[in-house]
């Protein structure tokens, strides 16, 4: 018996291109990485973790699946034809999955919504001009890609897909490349996650290269007559916010609504429905998110060229977002007449409740009785809803200007 052919996984080695061979090995121990950084909190367990195994697992397990064909048993995201769903989803274990709630948005949703029930709007009612002026400068990334993107020869619905990156929100990136491109759904969603792992990473040193040590420990004086927000106005708050941003922006219904009801279900009392969402819904789907994200990452997708520029397009988004929130941060600081931290600003890139901790946990180091978590969790949910709204206008003008 022919060893390559009893070993497949090692076999499939010596049959393919020496680049796609070399890329599997670098994606497995990356994979194998991303397990010990996300087990050690450095980065995000809940999808680092079974993000990292599929990647490992997926680049190590492919086998011929034809005299002509390598391929694996876990998902082909590729197929289209009638014939040949019907084929995989009967015998790729993770290929339901994938087509029933992954290329369709629903972990997309379902994660929204599991963040609508994690979020305190009353942070944002409480500061509605400066969460909301700071999230602003945030969507700077977002903002200033597209048209990078354009110059660089990519169509406009691709520099779009590719600028949403700058959000630093994973569902809204899901979303809104299948909507604009689904073409390249899998590989621009994969290097969005990637990149969001290394906003845990990356911009502490942004924080501390903008903002000096005695900026980042200031403390904000606050009013002692500062109410509290009741949970009926935050209840009316998402029901009336919900209601207008669909009016406004159908296109990004499925995602507000999955929020704004996620927000709702908390501030109405229904615990048993809070507990399903937030203790079985969300991280059922954050496992699955990370998996599937991980079991996509195969050489063949990784290496594919359209991935290159998406690559420096996702990374300079994630960027100028950091940047554009910190600016924000220093803009109000200066019209609050210096009462305020700039620290604040990193936190409207709207990576929930990532940007927010990453932004308390610099000003700690600085100066540990500061504490500015209220205003980093109200930028944060602004930056939410101001991504959304941007995705909307997104998904909503460039089909008007050709793929």
């Amino acid at each position: 018996m022919d060893l390559m052919y009893l070993f497949q996984g090692i076999g499939t080695f010596f049959e393919m291109e020496t680049h796609l061979a070399i890329a599997r090995v670098i994606l497995i121990f990356l994979g194998i990485a991303l397990v010990f950084l996300g087990a050690k909190n450095i980065l995000e367990p809940l999808v680092m973790v079974p993000m990292g195994f599929g990647m490992a697992a997926v680049n190590a397990g492919m086998l011929f699946l034809s005299d002509t064909k390598i391929g694996t048993l876990v998902v082909d995201p590729l197929v289209s034809d009638i014939p040949g769903l019907i084929s995989v989803l009967q015998i790729d274990f993770l290929q339901p999955v994938f087509t029933f709630a992954f290329s369709n948005n629903l972990i997309a949703c379902i994660v929204f919504m599991g963040v609508g029930v994690l979020c305190d709007v009353g942070y944002l009612l409480k500061y509605p001009f400066t969460c909301m002026l700071i999230a602003l400068f945030a969507e700077l990334g977002t903002i200033v890609t597209y048209p990078i993107a354009i110059a660089m020869g990519l169509p406009p619905a691709h520099a779009a897909a590719a600028a949403i990156v700058g959000t630093a929100d994973g569902p809204l990136v899901l979303f809104s490349s299948l909507m604009l491109a689904p073409e390249i759904f899998v590989p621009i969603t994969v290097i969005a996650y990637l990149y969001l792992s290394l906003t845990y990473a990356g911009y502490p040193y942004i924080i501390k290269a903008m903002i000096p040590k005695e900026y980042r420990g200031a403390k904000i004086k606050t009013s002692k007559k500062t109410v509290e927000v009741s949970s009926h106005e935050k209840l009316v708050f998402s029901i009336v916010g919900c209601t207008i941003l669909c009016l406004l922006l159908p296109a990004a219904t499925p995602l507000l609504l999955s929020f704004f009801l996620g927000v709702a279900i908390k501030e109405s009392g229904i615990t048993k429905y809070v507990t399903m969402i937030e203790s079985t819904f969300l991280y059922a789907a954050s496992f699955f998110l990370g998996l599937m994200l991980g079991v996509l990452c195969d050489a063949n997708t990784i290496l594919n060229p359209v991935v290159a520029p998406l690559l420096f397009l996702g990374i300079l988004a994630l960027t100028l977002s950091a940047v554009g929130g910190v600016i924000g941060g220093y803009f109000i600081y200066f019209i609050s007449g210096k009462n305020f931290n700039p620290t604040v600003g990193i936190a409207a890139v709207s990576c929930v409740p990532s940007t927010a901790k990453i932004a308390q946990k610099e000003v700690s180091k600085a100066k540990r009785s500061t504490i500015i978590l209220q205003w980093a969790m109200g930028a944060n949910i602004c930056g939410v809803l101001t991504s959304a709204i941007l995705m909307g206008i997104y998904i909503t003008v460039i089909p008007m200007l050709g793929k």
